[in-house]
């Protein structure tokens, strides 16, 4: 392993006492490395290694990466970037939900270069295709995953004991092949949001819990708040990780269940009070939401 690279692990085993990571050598020069982390935030200290790449996939929780310029890019379940390690230098990586599991292939250009797997001899994957294609200037590199590739990350996981190292192995080719293959499209690229939009978006969302009561649609809040309606539902969707409609949905219900358990007020007068005109579309929502009629689940609470 990379002595640099050993140093790094180090740190955050020291750093974070809560952080659990696993290290597995795959090839020469190339590693992979199960993180999970129990933290708010992670600070990355290293030196800048522009020979070296990382491939991270988050699997769940989110990750919030502060860019340089003051921007943010938000990594949900199913998203992974690629960078040098030159582009993390000094960087914090921050955890809204307080927990994020994923995992990392680390890549030695150079190692990897010099003595590759061998179904990839001659590719010049690992001299050319990697670096040209995806750390140009080292920036870093964030895109939205997709069922092709949560195809390819999640064979990572739940293997028998005895089928683990053949799978990893297998699955870092089909990774490294499909990124040689992929045309990138704009599309697939996480948007980066500066500190205004974010903080933009998070008024609306405050908004829209605290007056459920109401039914605000994306046009009437961009009109108000002066975003652009497209920007809002794809900005809402990188920083809650849902939908503006599921993330409020969910909060409707919860907030109708806890006015279940805790007071007495009529099904209809909690309909109303979160949002619904009509008792029985309420009474629907919540059956499918909590597989229970709201009658039935304030029963279990008397």
């Amino acid at each position: 392993m990379n002595s640099e690279l050993i140093k790094i692990h180090k740190d955050v085993k020291k750093l974070h006492q809560k952080t659990e990571s696993e290290i597995i050598p795959l090839y020469p020069g190339i590693e992979l490395y199960y993180l999970t982390f129990s933290s708010d935030s992670f600070s990355v200290q290293h030196k800048a290694l522009s020979h070296i790449i990382q491939i991270n996939y988050c699997k769940a929780g989110q990750i919030v990466w502060k860019m340089k310029n003051g921007n943010c890019i938000y990594l949900n379940p199913g998203d992974f970037s690629l960078h040098t390690m030159t582009a993390c230098t000094d960087s914090v990586l921050n955890f809204p939900s307080g927990i994020y599991q994923g995992l990392t292939v680390c890549i030695d250009l150079q190692e990897a270069s010099n003595n590759p797997p061998e179904l990839l001899n001659n590719s010049n994957i690992f001299k050319t295709i990697l670096p040209q294609k995806f750390c140009q200037n080292n920036s870093p590199f964030f895109l939205t995953g997709n069922e092709y590739t949560e195809s390819i990350f999640s064979a990572f996981y739940d293997q028998p004991e005895e089928l683990q190292l053949p799978y990893q192995k297998l699955k870092v080719l089909e990774l490294l092949l499909f990124l040689v293959k992929t045309e990138l499209t704009i599309n697939q690229r996480l948007s980066e949001y500066q500190a205004e939009q974010i903080c933009i978006v998070r008024k609306i969302h405050d908004q829209l819990i605290q007056h459920m009561e109401q039914r605000i649609t994306i046009e009437e809040l961009s009109r108000q708040y002066l975003i652009n309606p497209t920007t809002l539902k794809a900005a809402f969707k990188s920083i809650y990780g849902t939908s503006i409609a599921a993330h409020i949905k969910e909060h409707r219900m919860e907030q109708a269940a806890k006015m279940l358990r805790e007071s007495d007020k009529s099904v209809a007068e909690i309909a109303k009070a979160v949002g619904y005109d009509s008792q029985s579309r309420f009474t629907a929502a919540f059956k499918t939401f909590f597989q229970s009629l709201p009658k039935e689940y304030r029963k279990r609470y008397l």
